[in-house]
Formats: structure tokens, C-alpha cells, sequence
């Protein structure tokens, strides 16, 4: 097995190391990167926004480009929450409790660095879980048949509205209304055309590229127009970028509970690289000797965050490339672009474009390696960008929205979905709706469905529950939807 291991690694590097997947894994965790530095946007709607972009680019390179954008944001997130108070990413909220307080401190140098290097080791470790772990869990997944698929997706589905941070009821809602629109256009199995009205541009389908773009790039543009956003630098020095030894032992078991809580996190559908940064904060403080000095500006307190965000990455990596389920919005997006170049991610992929399989993961290694060059000597840069009026950078980004939707097709029509999808993902930021369910659910939909309608025609309504698999992810799934509503009753009890 270590024989065909490392037969496969030396495919991904040969594959990675092409000129053409270094300059784009290069490009992808620089955009990443300035994409983390800006707070309010995202990588999931920067990613949307750049899959008219890569129709015309190698899948291989594509991916590779769409992966280093995930990764990558959550380096950059770490500058302005220690910098500014402001999280460029939700991943790095926490950082800012003793990020800020460094720099406030004059060890604004020391917080950055030990940011840089702590997610260069939970990105790295993260990875080689990811390589190790994904073989083992393909030849696990060989062996699903459809009613397998089906409740792994339902179990997805229920684990996004379960660990979404608002409503458990809006979030059913709005994963059945993305299963609905999932339905419009051609039926998969008997070619039927459903709820087109007589439009042709919706026979394909609502496509998934304007959605994602209008609800995840649209609606962030005009949420952050309505909020005044300060953006004053915390005038500091940024020289001393490298940790002491002393920062080093005192991080070090951070650094080491941040991979591991981050990577197994990460693996879990609906997970979030937030989700992580939050325990292995609390994790910390637990275990410190010193936890009244959390908040205060210890070392600890933005090793562990921001190595738990980037673990996360490589842990959500796994169920996409070897289930075929996102872990979260971006790994949603990631799994579009998947489909838009014709290739579905699940246990088939390994076999299927091997090339393509072990190329994305020795390109994170790489990746990883740039973006601990890149990061320490142009923070500087990053700090300058940080200046740029938010007046300048939203229509660009907006203008980016509208040509990118009708280049994909050219057609005027996907600019219409987008925009309608952009104000009602808009509406549903106000009312606190998550977009999140919706949009997995839009994706994941025509899967469920095909997959439902072959375990019928194989068996009957009961196969889901005679086979031992499907029968405990359905179990899960219902078990998930009592819990909440049960654990709320009890803390009201008390």
C-alpha cells in the first residue's frame, strides 16, 4: 500500500510541477490570500466568480487554481484581524482576541509570523492526512450502491441545517427549497421537462454558476454597501516577523491540538473552518496554565485559531474528492466547478483522473510552501491594500459578477437568474436565512434524486432500511433533527 502511496504522490508532483499548475497554484493562493486580507468576501463567492473564468482552462488546472483560493483565504484572514480588530474571514474571528491585543502591545510581528507559520504546519499536516486517509476511504465507499448514496447526501444535508449557526426550521427551509429548484429542467431518469414555463435557457436547469455568483457574490456586495466599515490600520511595526523560542514552546501544543481538532472538524459535513477555530480556542484556555491571560495577547491564542482554520482545509477536502459531498459552501462552489468541466467527485475519482486526483493534493503541499514565502515579506503590501476604499473595490467586484455570468453562455437570461438570486440572497442575510443549505442542496439535489429513484428500481421503499449502511446515515439524520430541539428544551428547563 505505502508502495502505491508514494507511486501516486510522485503522479501528483509530476502533474503539479508542470509550469503551467505552478503559475496557476501560484495565482490561486495570491488571490486567495488578498481575498482573506479584504474583510467581506468570501472565497466561496470569490471562487463563484471565477468559474466562468475557468470553463476554458485544463480541469487539473482549474481545480488546482479553485483549491489555492480556499486555502489560501485563510492564511490572508489573519492580517486584518490582528492588524485591524476586523476578521477577514469568519475562520479568523477568533484571532483577533489576542491577535489585536499583541499588536496593541508593539508584538504585532511576532502574531503574524507565528499566524504564517502555525498555518503553514496544520495546511501541511493537513495534507498528509488527507493523502493518507483518502485511498482508505475510497475503497470504503466502492462499495455503496444507491440507497448508500442517498443517505449519505440526506445525512449531508441534515449536518449543514444541524450545525448552522441560526434556525434549524429556516435551514430545513431553505435546504428544500434548493431541492426544489434542483428539479426544474430535465428529469434525469425519464428526460421530462419540469417547472421550465416554456424557457429554454431553464431545460438545463436554474444554472449553478449565476446562482452561486448572485447569492454569494451579489448579495455580499450589497450587504457590505448598507455597513460602514472602518478602515483604520493599527499604526505598528512590522518588523521582528519571526517568533522567539520562547513563542515556539508556548505554542507548540496549540499548534499540535489546532491540526488535529482542525483536520477532523473539517472533515464533518456542514463544518465550517470557523467551527474549529472556536473549540481549539476553548481547548486552549482549558489547558493553560494561564487562562485568565487569554484576550489579553498570548501567543497561544493565534497559534491555535489559525492553525485549526487551515487543517480544516485539508479535512474538507476529503468527503469532496472522495464522497462527493461538500463540507461547506466553498467546498459547494469547488464541487460546481467539478461538474461545469464534466467530472463528478466521489469514490470513482481516484480510479477515473488520477491525474487530476493526486495532482490537487501535491499542489496544497506546494501551495502551502508559497504562501509561507509570500505571506511574512508581503504583509507590508497586504497592509497598503488594506487602504483601498471599499467605494472603488465593490462595483469592480460587481462588474466582475455581471460579465463573468453572461460569458459563461452568453446569454442574457443567466444575468437575470443571478441578479434575482442576488436580491434574494440579499433578503435572506436580513432575515437571517442561511444560504448555505440552499446551495448544497441546489448541487447535491439532481445526485439525491437519481440516486433515490435507482434504489427504488433496484428494490423497494424499505432497501434504505434493510441495508445496515444507508439504515444508520438515515438514523443519524433523524437523530440529529431531535437533538436540537431537545438539547434547547433542557437548557430552557434549566
Amino acid at each position: 500500500m505505502m508502495e502505491n502511496l508514494f507511486h501516486n504522490m510522485v503522479l501528483g508532483f509530476s502533474v503539479a510541477n508542470s509550469l503551467v499548475n505552478l503559475l496557476y497554484c501560484f495565482i490561486g493562493v495570491v488571490i486567495g490570500t488578498l481575498i482573506g486580507v479584504l474583510p467581506g468576501i468570501g472565497p466561496a463567492g470569490t471562487i463563484a466568480m471565477l468559474l466562468p473564468v475557468s470553463y476554458r482552462m485544463d480541469p487539473v488546472s482549474a481545480i488546482i487554481m479553485m483549491a489555492g483560493i480556499y486555502y489560501g483565504a485563510q492564511y490572508g484572514g489573519s492580517t486584518t484581524s490582528i492588524l485591524l480588530n476586523i476578521p477577514g474571514e469568519a475562520s479568523s474571528v477568533v484571532t483577533c482576541l489576542d491577535g489585536y491585543q499583541m499588536a496593541r502591545k508593539g508584538r504585532a510581528g511576532p502574531a503574524l509570523g507565528m499566524s504564517a507559520f502555525g498555518s503553514f504546519i496544520g495546511g501541511t499536516l493537513s495534507v498528509v492526512g488527507l493523502m493518507l486517509l483518502a485511498p482508505f476511504l475510497v475503497q470504503v465507499t466502492l462499495k455503496f450502491g444507491p440507497a448508500e448514496f442517498f443517505a449519505l447526501m440526506v445525512f449531508g444535508l441534515t449536518m449543514i441545517a444541524y450545525l448552522g449557526s441560526g434556525s434549524l426550521i429556516k435551514s430545513l427551509l431553505m435546504g428544500t427549497a434548493g431541492l426544489f429548484i434542483s428539479t426544474i429542467g430535465m428529469d434525469p431518469v425519464s428526460g421530462i421537462i419540469r417547472f421550465t414555463f416554456g424557457s429554454i435557457t431553464l431545460t438545463d436547469g436554474v444554472g449553478f454558476v449565476s446562482v452561486a455568483m448572485g447569492m454569494f457574490g451579489l448579495a455580499e456586495v450589497l450587504e457590505n454597501l448598507e455597513e460602514e466599515i472602518h478602515q483604520e490600520v493599527y499604526e505598528t511595526s512590522l518588523r521582528g516577523l519571526l517568533p522567539t523560542l520562547k513563542d515556539w514552546i508556548d505554542s507548540r501544543w496549540a499548534i499540535l491540538r489546532g491540526t488535529v481538532v482542525g483536520f477532523l472538524l473539517g472533515m464533518l459535513p456542514g463544518g465550517s473552518t470557523a467551527l474549529p477555530t472556536f473549540i481549539v480556542y476553548g481547548l486552549e484556555k482549558k489547558f493553560s496554565k494561564y487562562p485568565e491571560k487569554f484576550g489579553t495577547g498570548v501567543i497561544e491564542g493565534v497559534a491555535a485559531p489559525e492553525t485549526a482554520n487551515n487543517a480544516a482545509t485539508g479535512g474538507a477536502m476529503i468527503p469532496l474528492l472522495c464522497l462527493g459531498i461538500p463540507a461547506n459552501v466553498a467546498m459547494a462552489v469547488l464541487l460546481g466547478a467539478f461538474i461545469l468541466h464534466g467530472i463528478q467527485p466521489g469514490p470513482l475519482l481516484m480510479g477515473k483522473y488520477p491525474q487530476l486526483f493526486w495532482g490537487t493534493i501535491a499542489s496544497m503541499y506546494i501551495g502551502n510552501v508559497m504562501l509561507l514565502i509570500l505571506n511574512l515579506p508581503l504583509i507590508g503590501l497586504w497592509v497598503q491594500i488594506l487602504k483601498v476604499p471599499y467605494r472603488l473595490l465593490f462595483p469592480l467586484i460587481m462588474l466582475f459578477c455581471f460579465v463573468g455570468s453572461y460569458g459563461l453562455n452568453n446569454n442574457a437570461y443567466d444575468v437575470l437568474i443571478m441578479i434575482i438570486f442576488g436580491g434574494l440572497g440579499y433578503i435572506m442575510r436580513k432575515y437571517r436565512y442561511e444560504g448555505a443549505p440552499f446551495l448544497l442542496a441546489l448541487i447535491l439535489g439532481p445526485m439525491l434524486e437519481t440516486s433515490f429513484r435507482q434504489a427504488l428500481i433496484i428494490g423497494d421503499p424499505f432497501v434504505f432500511f434493510r441495508r445496515p449502511i444507508s439504515a444508520s446515515f438515515l438514523g443519524f439524520a433523524l437523530l440529529l433533527l431531535i437533538l436540537r430541539p431537545l438539547l434547547k428544551i433542557i437548557r430552557k428547563g434549566h
